[in-house]
């Protein structure tokens, strides 16, 4: 793609997927506010009210869980940190490209829909992924606690829809790429990697299942237009 192809798509971003536009507007701000706004015991307490930890889910789910979406974990300056691949592939590939694709073909309630379906899905399934885990001692007891929020699982779900936008030969190598991306800083813990990758692995899964034939067609699915050659009937005076 040449530079001014990027520079007409940048442009034409906001008019083209003007409810992800906000979204990513909205997610810098509350970023910029995290670091820069508030005290580092503030931030804690803010982040950790809003982690969708066994403890949260337990006591206020709702809060939780839509707290957890109004926020990202990573970096966007630090770029020898390993967190910002991380935030590059999530914040970028997931929500500023994948989202907004999603907006264009569906139209924003469907791709929202979809977004916030693989977030609280994603978060459902890990907790009792969890909670099996601890019952067998895989998991240490303080992951009840764990911080764990942001909008990752949602964006690993669109990623994995978004399998769709692409030509038939990229697709089986883009889904083994969103699959496969999150063990590369997983960590162990019996027969289970961390919470956090069987989270986005169970979040690229949900996205998968929206690439089937009949789940796709439904969701590409548009009001019919009216039949043809009938006649409408009276039409009524005025404008």
């Amino acid at each position: 793609m040449s530079g001014r192809r990027v520079l007409d798509a940048l442009r034409s971003y906001p008019r083209r997927s003007p409810v992800t536009f906000g979204y990513v507007c909205l997610l810098l701000l509350t970023h910029a506010w995290v670091l820069y706004g508030l005290t580092a015991e503030r931030a804690d307490e803010l982040l950790r009210q809003v982690s969708t930890n066994l403890d949260n889910l337990a006591d206020h789910p709702v809060s939780a869980v839509l707290g957890s979406a109004l926020f990202f974990d990573g970096t966007l300056t630090d770029v020898t940190s390993l967190y910002f691949p991380a935030t590059v592939i999530t914040l970028g590939l997931g929500v500023c490209c994948a989202l907004a694709w999603a907006e264009r073909r569906w139209g924003p309630l469907r791709a929202f829909g979809v977004f916030l379906a693989g977030h609280l899905g994603a978060t459902l399934l890990t907790a009792a992924v969890i909670t099996v885990a601890l019952r067998q001692g895989w998991y240490a007891d303080d992951v009840r606690r764990a911080l764990d929020y942001g909008i990752s699982y949602g964006a690993q779900t669109m990623m994995a829809a978004a399998t769709l936008a692409l030509p038939r030969l990229a697709r089986l190598p883009w889904a083994l790429f969103v699959v496969a991306w999150p063990f590369g800083g997983a960590e162990w813990a019996g027969p289970l990697p961390d919470f956090t990758t069987v989270g986005h692995v169970l979040a690229a899964v949900l996205g998968l299942l929206l690439v089937l034939p009949p789940v796709a067609r439904r969701l590409d699915r548009r009001p019919a237009p009216a039949p043809k050659g009938r006649d409408p009937g009276p039409r009524p005076h005025g404008r």
